[in-house]
């Protein structure tokens, strides 16, 4: 008897495991973070052919490259500041790639990374208080509303873990999380840290890439 209640509860165990991870593999499979991932992977085939066709030019001499160096060292940073707001809200500015290309043309690694989270958690804040005040109506304008619930009940099982993970994988949507934070109204303080922590890792590692990247090309 007491081997035949094991059993079963071990079955229930094995499907609550099964429908958990069946769920995390559903996540990739809305609308929206599926188009955000061919969205974002379109862009780094794209960048990878322009940084070889730049290689292969030698295109770091030429002269309108020389005045955009200084350009984006004199102007980068406020610019860079204002598109990662942006970005940081639903408007798919490609934050990870300007930060790739300001970084490669020589501005300081860690000032930029700074610089694009703070700016890209402003956005994503702007995000959180138009769910917050809006509500429902504002959302279902964004997004599907079979989405919003898909995206919901993520969230309702994840949460906070799901917000990190999608914070820090690039072409991840974070953004429409926001929204879902700012509509469940999430706490505050804690979507501000973890908005702003794993964008700031990933942009200091897309920095430090474009640092290296313009040294092979020529632009340093």
């Amino acid at each position: 008897m007491q081997k035949g209640l094991s059993r079963q509860k071990g079955n229930r165990l094995l499907k609550r495991e099964y429908k958990t991870s069946q769920e995390e593999v559903d996540a990739l499979k809305i609308s929206w973070v599926k188009s955000s991932i061919v969205y974002g992977l379109i862009l780094l085939i794209i960048g990878l052919t322009v940084i070889l066709v730049f290689k292969v030019l030698n295109v770091g001499n030429i002269q309108a490259f020389l005045d955009a160096k200084n350009l984006v060292k004199d102007y980068g940073l406020v610019g860079i500041f204002f598109a990662t707001i942006i970005a940081g809200t639903i408007l798919p500015l490609g934050s990870p790639a300007l930060v790739v290309a300001a970084a490669s043309f020589g501005l300081n690694p860690a000032l930029l990374a700074l610089t694009a989270a703070a700016g890209f958690t402003i956005g994503m804040t702007v995000n959180y208080f138009l769910a917050y005040r809006l509500g429902r109506p504002y959302i279902v304008r964004k997004m599907k509303a079979e989405e919003l619930e898909a995206t919901t009940l993520l969230w309702n099982r994840r949460g906070w873990i799901l917000y990190v993970f999608f914070g820090a994988i690039p072409i991840l949507p974070v953004e429409f999380l926001a929204l879902i934070c700012g509509l469940l109204r999430a706490n505050i303080r804690t979507f501000l840290v973890l908005s702003f922590t794993p964008r700031f890792m990933v942009f200091m590692l897309l920095a430090y890439f474009g640092e290296a990247l313009g040294s092979w090309i020529g632009f340093i």
